[in-house]
């Protein structure tokens, strides 16, 4: 059976369904998903069948979609939620590398594929821009070519307005702070890391690396890796807004 929850009172939350035969992993995803903010986890499913049933009784925003269920295949379970009426979007996350499984979830519409084994860092990233483009395409009004173009983008559309950007910031987070790391980040010379970040704020390392990643994840900072003698590779990053700023449109907080 699948795991479902009352959602009453979630407010503005996403709602996700998690679809893992794996129930240790199935664990996993949801507690990664209920660490990035606006995010909740609605239910989770171990089969098809059990997903078909907890999206019509949960009615979630997001499916976490394993391919490898024991029943079907993943991508068999989209077309099926489409036929019973059901507008929620799919993110796949498998094992699966076959180019013709990448080109069926395509095909199927979904708006990202995650391979596993993934950390949580990669998946809250793709969490926080599928609410970002999310919250555009709600808010888009179609006034001529240019507005369908940028629906039809998806992950391709621009940074959005400043105002937009600001409205969006995830829960927790400050335009305050958020213009002060990006004024940080313009004024660097070359790129930074979240260490180097923090230290000329005052910030926290943390705090600097959530607005950092952020920004690459709205598409107004860009990440290279810097690789040690010893230890993971360093991220760093560099403000690519092509003259617009996060916060104002000149830059200025």
């Amino acid at each position: 059976m699948w795991d479902g929850e009352d959602v009453s009172g979630a407010g503005e939350a996403i709602g996700v369904l998690v679809v893992d035969d794996d129930f240790r992993v199935a664990r996993v995803h949801r507690a990664y998903v209920e660490r990035v903010d606006s995010f909740r986890v609605v239910g989770v499913a171990g089969s098809g069948e059990q997903a078909l049933s907890a999206v019509d009784e949960l009615r979630p925003d997001l499916v976490l979609l394993d391919l490898y269920l024991p029943d079907v295949f993943g991508l068999d379970v989209i077309p099926r939620l489409r036929t019973a009426g059901h507008d929620c979007d799919v993110m796949v996350v498998s094992a699966a590398r076959e180019a013709d499984a990448v080109r069926g979830a395509v095909r199927r519409g979904v708006v990202d594929y995650l391979l596993k084994p993934f950390d949580f860092e990669d998946l809250r990233g793709r969490l926080e821009r599928y609410a970002v483009q999310r919250g555009m395409l709600r808010d888009t009004v179609v006034r001529g070519q240019t507005d369908v173009d940028r629906v039809l983008a998806g992950a391709a559309m621009p940074v959005p307005s400043v105002p937009s950007l600001l409205r969006r910031l995830p829960k927790g987070m400050s335009a305050e702070t958020a213009g002060l790391v990006e004024r940080t980040l313009r004024e660097a010379e070359g790129s930074l890391s979240a260490s180097e970040c923090a230290r000329l704020t005052g910030v926290s390392r943390v705090s600097a690396r959530r607005y950092l990643e952020y920004f690459h994840t709205v598409g107004a900072a860009e990440v290279s890796l810097r690789y040690g003698a010893t230890g993971r590779p360093e991220r760093r990053y560099r403000f690519v807004g092509a003259g617009r700023g996060v916060v104002s449109g000149d830059g200025r907080a």
